[in-house]
């Protein structure tokens, strides 16, 4: 894929395979010209897993310590008496049953959906509508939880999703360019030990290959491990 000028001139004079403390990695990355747009940052970690062995995927949510700068669109599937908590912890929709059926009739402007575990009798039916859309409520992912309004407010605050791809790597964003560097590397730290401590016991070798950060619109800096 050809790159933009912006990125032939980030990466112009950089030696592209030097790896860099992850301080000087964010500092990098944030050195790199300014958009428009306040860019994404992004961190991939490369891991030594099989993603065609089933137990040793590796998925999870994370309240990062400063954030990610973005709010999410939150639904809840509750109980009606927890309707008014989760709507004033930041759900733009929640119910029962009228939630479910508005779901299936069409509605997917939402970024996340929390189920407490008692709903999910009925959430189930949504899984054909949910589940390609990696919408479908979890409890791996933390999205079946009892704690509707704990969840509600925590994801709405930008908690980030994760889970392998098919080569193995992990994706996440982790603040804005915007940020001082110290909250992207406490960021990026959090996330680092939280894939370290979901490591699935079946992994064997070295597990974390490599890890990397950029902007939206940055080349890659690898981190030194």
């Amino acid at each position: 894929m050809a790159q933009g000028k912006r990125y032939r001139a980030d990466a112009a004079g950089w030696d592209m395979d030097k790896a860099l403390p992850l301080a000087d990695a964010i500092a990098k990355v944030k050195s790199f010209k300014q958009t428009k747009f306040d860019q994404s940052i992004d961190i991939v970690v490369h891991l030594g897993i099989d993603p065609k062995q089933a137990d040793q995927l590796v998925r999870g949510a994370l309240a990062l310590p400063h954030g990610i700068g973005k709010s999410k669109r939150v639904i809840a599937f509750c109980r009606e008496d927890l309707v008014a908590a989760a709507k004033a912890a930041g759900a733009i929709e929640a119910g029962g049953e009228a939630l479910v059926k508005k779901v299936e009739e069409g509605f997917f402007d939402f970024d996340v959906a929390i189920a407490s575990p008692d709903m999910m009798r009925v959430v189930s039916r949504l899984g054909k509508v949910l589940g390609p859309k990696g919408l479908m409520p979890s409890p791996k992912s933390g999205t079946v939880t009892p704690q509707v309004e704990t969840a509600v407010r925590e994801y709405a605050a930008g908690k980030v999703e994760f889970r392998n791809d098919a080569g193995g790597n992990v994706h996440s964003v982790i603040g804005k360019q915007s940020f001082d560097t110290q909250k992207l590397v406490e960021n990026a730290q959090a996330f680092i030990d939280n894939i370290v401590r979901v490591r699935p016991s079946s992994a064997k070798g070295v597990y974390i290959k490599k890890v990397s950060v950029s902007g939206t619109m940055t080349p890659g800096v690898i981190v030194q491990l």
